[in-house]
């Protein structure tokens, strides 16, 4: 990627007067992209597929993550257009396919709010009161998730600091991982056996957690969600995905190892693995407890500043969709100072507040809660994927002469291939996030089933009329 990344901006497709201020620069959109993608939350969640993690991590990262990468830095610095993936998308496809994009985009972002801050929750309750009930956890994350709608109503200039700052914690969080891992094990022994039989992957219930580390590779496209407001991003983009590029799988594969070098596969729990780890690596030294405080609390922090990442790059493409007439005109809404998606915003708090209340009042547990969101979230977040990858198809022949700051080489044969072997990842993701292997559950599998197809018949509905309402006033 690094050769392709031009000295200059070309012209884009756009030439219309600027409507946003441009505040992102490339270090903000590498720290914004780093914050998006490194998610503290689900450390665990992979790290307790065992040893064998470190393969999959590999594997993912070589055969997914690479390619997605150059794929999105094609059309992040091609087409910086506001709203990202649902400007490729209508861009490629049209309006219809843009707005089911757009909303599916947006809705699962609202509907992942409730599992991310159950699990602060829970983190928070290790910390101070292990007796939390399960209505005193849903009540703080009914909290949070009206801290990130506000917000996201203020100027981009100010909340663009919140992920900048959040990517630093999840660093700093990394490194403690990864080093303390290593220390602890060359004190006291490695809690799991690395060995070439333990690394080999296995058929079995750990499949369920491959996802996980699918979905905690996700997220270069999120930046171009606020493309109208880069300083400039044919240089930008590309340069971006490649520095975030490489420090999130560094970090995401050196804390993993540190986790298991420090924990048996057993002991790391959905919620509790990550206080866990931090009391185990660092309880018994000197200060220890403050230590633990500390990176608990630069933890706490991600969970909010990952959200308020997603919901920056979700409310803006969802904007951007009903200013188009692809979805109805309340999404449309902008604060008129701060020119902010403020009815995207409190619609998707309104979402996520139901979700919290419906799945709250089914789940047994915190846990129970935390995996039912994210595993029917996720799948709504990995289907417009497809429509990314085949957009970048679309376009490379539907427009042969736009200008490409950066291009993925190889000519299109090796796009179709990289766009394939993508949308086959993204396809094993849904089909393990709904099946579990060994572990196959109707109910469950009905549950998230049925959850998503009920968000796919709404979009429709608001997509189609949206559409139809549009279509006279540009007659």
């Amino acid at each position: 990627m690094t050769d392709a990344v031009l000295p200059a901006s070309p012209p884009v497709a756009t030439a219309r007067p600027p409507r946003f201020t441009r505040v992102l620069r490339g270090f903000d959109m590498t720290l914004f992209t780093v914050c998006a993608i490194l998610v503290i939350d689900q450390l665990a969640a992979s790290a307790s597929i065992g040893v064998q993690s470190i393969f999959w991590w590999v594997f993912t990262l070589v055969l997914f993550f690479i390619p997605y990468g150059l794929i999105t830095s094609e059309l992040g610095s091609s087409l910086p257009q506001e709203g990202g993936i649902y400007a490729w998308v209508r861009r490629a496809f049209g309006p219809y396919w843009a707005g089911r994009t757009a909303w599916l985009w947006w809705v699962n972002v609202a509907f992942w709010m409730p599992s991310v801050y159950i699990l602060f929750a829970g983190i928070l309750a290790q910390l101070v009161f292990p007796e939390m009930s399960l209505p005193s956890k849903m009540a703080i994350a009914f909290g949070l998730i009206w801290l990130t709608v506000g917000i996201n109503v203020i100027t981009l200039e100010v909340s663009k600091w919140v992920p900048n700052i959040g990517a630093v914690f999840k660093v700093v969080i990394m490194l403690a991982i990864g080093i303390g891992g290593i220390v602890f094990a060359m004190q006291h022994g490695v809690a799991n056996p690395f060995t070439l039989d333990a690394m080999a992957p296995r058929w079995g219930a750990s499949l369920a957690f491959l996802p996980v580390v699918l979905y905690n590779f996700l997220g270069f496209e999120l930046m171009s969600g606020a493309a109208e407001e880069m300083k400039d991003p044919a240089q930008d983009v590309p340069r971006s995905i490649l520095i975030s590029g490489l420090l999130i799988s560094f970090f995401y594969i050196f804390a993993t190892l540190g986790m298991l070098l420090a924990l048996p596969t057993a002991d790391i729990g959905l919620i509790d693995g990550l206080i866990d780890t931090f009391r185990r690596l660092f309880g018994n030294a000197a200060g220890g407890a403050v230590i633990v405080a500390i990176l608990a609390a630069m933890a706490l922090y991600t969970l909010v500043a990952n959200m308020v990442t997603w919901t920056i790059g979700a409310n803006r493409s969802a904007a951007e969709a009903a200013q188009k007439g692809d979805l109805p005109a309340i999404f449309a809404k902008m604060h008129p100072r701060f020119k902010t998606p403020t009815s995207s915003a409190v619609i998707g708090g309104l979402i996520g507040t139901l979700v919290l209340v419906v799945y709250g009042l089914l789940a047994k547990s915190a846990e129970d809660l935390f995996w039912s969101t994210f595993a029917f979230s996720s799948v709504v977040f990995l289907l417009p994927y497809f429509l990314l990858f085949a957009s970048f198809l679309k376009l490379r022949r539907k427009e042969p002469d736009l200008v490409r700051p950066y291009k993925v080489p190889g000519g299109f044969p090796v796009a179709v291939a990289l766009s394939l072997i993508c949308m086959a990842f993204i396809a094993q993701g849904i089909v393990f996030l709904i099946y579990k292997p060994g572990d196959f559950t109707p109910a469950y599998a009905f549950s998230i089933l049925g959850g998503v197809l009920v968000t796919i018949v709404i979009g429709e509905i608001l997509v189609r009329a949206s559409i139809a309402r549009a279509q006279p006033k540009k007659a």
